[in-house]
């Protein structure tokens, strides 16, 4: 067996591929990260952004945003996993070496190829950083193709920031500027109290040459695309991942239908130009 995942599944959208657990890591409280295997072979062939449909033998089935970048596959993937309902909660409850489905990549990912010799300001809170941790680290293992990056993350509690030790290493690069906030500091935050749009007043931005990425809490757009916007940057270069609300991944269930669009098939990633106006969108 060779070949991309989706390929194998061809016809078949509606049946999972096997995959192992190859290791399973606490983040938080919440989240764990689970590297996942796909028989040799096969490759998920995925693009920043987007999602696939991992499933637990007698519980059901999930969308899970990719949370590894392609540049760093070596024949495995990443998701990053919240417990909150009973895919997740049986997933958590999961081994390495135990066996998951999973039907995918789905989706429209983030048009990297548009954000070469561009700045890059990314822009997520809460959860929204695992979907784009793999644009991150894309972007990183490819450093020279573009300009300054910036990252702004905002968590409700120290206790709930995602990837740490990634974060601490961010921090350390030349090459990256990086500002992290909470809303609730606990007795050793010694960093930025208050919410995300908080952060970017230290952000120096060249509209015209900068690209925008944002995901998370649904609350959270709205004030983010006022700051993004109040810089000068255009609609077009601002880009959001509405990865909440996938269900089957090909168009059939409408569960993740905002008016005419059907997000699992032109989104999960979409730029602001495309859903500004759109009821229902933000």
């Amino acid at each position: 067996m060779s070949g991309t995942l989706i390929e194998t599944l061809g016809e078949s959208l509606y049946l999972p591929q096997t995959a192992r657990i190859r290791d399973v890591r606490p983040i938080t409280a919440m989240e764990k990260l689970f590297t996942l295997e796909l028989p040799s072979g096969l490759t998920l062939d995925h693009n920043p952004g987007q999602f696939i449909e991992l499933s637990v033998l007698g519980v059901g089935e999930a969308p899970i945003s990719i949370s590894s970048s392609p540049s760093r596959s070596n024949g495995t993937f990443e998701l990053c996993v919240r417990r909150a309902g009973d895919v997740t909660g049986a997933l958590h409850r999961m081994a390495a070496g135990q066996v998951v489905g999973v039907r995918g990549p789905f989706g429209r990912g983030f048009p990297i190829e548009r954000f070469r010799g561009k700045d890059i300001l990314f822009a997520p809170g809460g959860l929204g950083l695992a979907p784009l941790r793999s644009l991150i680290n894309q972007v990183l293992d490819e450093r020279g193709k573009y300009g300054r990056v910036t990252i702004l993350y905002g968590a409700k509690h120290p206790s709930e920031l995602l990837f740490k030790d990634e974060l601490a290493a961010w921090k350390e690069r030349g090459d990256v500027e990086l500002h992290v906030t909470v809303d609730r500091p606990d007795e050793n935050w010694t960093g930025n109290v208050g919410v995300i749009t908080t952060l970017f007043a230290r952000a120096q931005v060249y509209a015209r040459n900068t690209v925008a990425v944002t995901c998370g809490p649904p609350v959270m757009y709205r004030f983010v695309l006022m700051e993004l916007v109040g810089k000068g940057i255009p609609d077009g270069n601002i880009y959001l991942s509405f990865e909440r609300r996938m269900k089957c991944g090909v168009g059939k269930c409408g569960h993740c239908q905002i008016n005419h669009i059907y997000t699992c098939q032109s989104g999960p990633v979409f730029s602001y130009a495309e859903i500004k106006g759109v009821q229902e969108a933000l």
